[in-house]
């Protein structure tokens, strides 16, 4: 048997990660990537009182394993990026735009996208769920939803795709003088200021909140511009990825396909076990504080660099029965795709009802389609998994 070996950006093992993934759970939970000099952390348990543990696991360093070894200067306002108190905060904030009042209220417009994007496809032998559907349905519904100009959307999508890539087997360059700016926001935050919607930049304009100081004050125009920044990023690039799963996992199990088809009520426990399955965002990464912190009698020193391997966890046997089986009726929650406690992902609600819609929409038009693998394209970034373009054959 070869040597265990894993490190998120060895495009080998990530074209497959899941036979790696559980030699380290049985023989190396945690475990040590000398070459790279970070810890990794693989089954569910350990996962899951990680991501609870903000004490002694910081974000404060970023969530990306690049951004915690390089150790960047990281602006205010980067809420992923920052612990409580003061990450509660700024969560705060941007959370109204993501209460159950709002999917209610975008619902519609949501569909109406999805349905600008696939009607024009109806009739054709092929379409790409990735191309067509992915690249297009988040962008246009973050940019909805926060405020950003349909004009600018193009470009946002473009620089979120952009700053995840890395070169085969090495990781991301990341600036550590300049790591995360926001200026391409600032355009259209001034034309907000100017011309008041029913969106979040407007919201976050006006609104009031008590800082970390005890001081009630607005958000600063630097502030604004890293949530927006934020916001706009993270919707964009893990919810595309999710439709170019869809595509792949569902066309290798037609049976299931078939019953989604036929009964539209499991579809939200479809897209559940769909980002148990695959999800877009394999790993997230923390730094441990001045104390060392132990899992399965493994201790990880004071000031190391952890992965936190979710899709390792989403198929651990320990917690999940027959993990490896997609399998539409399987209970659902469980999964860590979204993390857990005080970062659990904002944008959770808005990433589950765009992937409702969309699924339901493309059964209604096209019940049955096989994926063309020789065409598909993978996505070569480490820190977001999945497709450049997954082509269907419709029938």
């Amino acid at each position: 048997m070869s040597e265990l070996y894993y490190d998120p950006w060895d495009f080998e093992i990530d074209l497959d990660p899941y036979p790696t993934y559980r030699r380290i759970r049985d023989e190396s939970p945690v475990f040590y990537n000398e070459k790279h000099n970070f810890w990794g952390v693989s089954r569910y348990a350990d996962v899951d009182a990680g991501l609870k543990d903000t004490a002694r696991l910081s974000s404060a360093k970023g969530d990306i394993l690049e951004v915690v070894l390089t150790d960047p200067v990281i602006p205010p306002g980067v809420f992923i990026n920052e612990d409580p108190p003061l990450h509660t905060i700024h969560r705060a904030i941007v959370a109204r735009a993501f209460t159950p009042k709002k999917m209610r209220a975008i619902e519609d417009k949501v569909r109406a996208f999805c349905t600008a994007c696939l009607d024009p496809l109806v009739g054709g032998e092929r379409f790409d769920f990735v191309q067509d559907l992915g690249a297009e349905l988040p962008m246009r519904t973050i940019g909805m939803l926060a405020g950003i100009p349909d004009s600018e959307q193009p470009a946002v999508r473009a620089h979120a795709h952009a700053s995840l890539r890395n070169e085969a087997g090495k990781p991301m360059n990341i600036d550590k003088d300049h790591y995360f700016t926001g200026e391409m926001f600032g355009e259209c935050i001034e034309w907000r200021e100017k011309n008041p919607s029913d969106d979040l930049i407007t919201e976050l304009l006006n609104v009031e909140f008590e800082d970390e100081t005890g001081t009630t004050r607005k958000l600063t125009k630097q502030e604004l511009i890293i949530f927006l920044a934020v916001v706009a990023g993270a919707g964009v690039e893990t919810t595309g990825r999710l439709f170019g799963w869809m595509g792949k996992v569902l066309s290798e199990n037609p049976d299931q396909r078939k019953e989604l088809v036929e009964d539209h009520s499991l579809v939200p426990g479809a897209i559940d076990e769909l980002l148990r399955f695959e999800p877009p965002g394999p790993h997230v990464a923390r730094y441990v504080t001045a104390a060392d912190v132990a899992f399965q009698d493994q201790v990880i020193p004071a000031n190391s660099a952890v992965l936190l391997m979710l899709a390792s966890a989403n198929r651990d046997e320990r917690h999940f029965e027959d993990p490896d089986r997609f399998d539409i009726r399987r209970r659902p929650g469980g999964h860590l795709t979204f993390g857990r406690g005080a970062h659990f992902c904002v944008g959770a609600p808005l990433a589950r009802l765009e992937g409702r819609v969309a699924l339901e929409e493309v059964l209604k038009r096209f019940p049955e389609w096989t994926v063309d693998m020789d065409n598909a394209r993978r996505s070569r970034t480490s820190t977001v998994r999945g497709w450049d373009s997954m082509p269907a054959v419709v029938g």
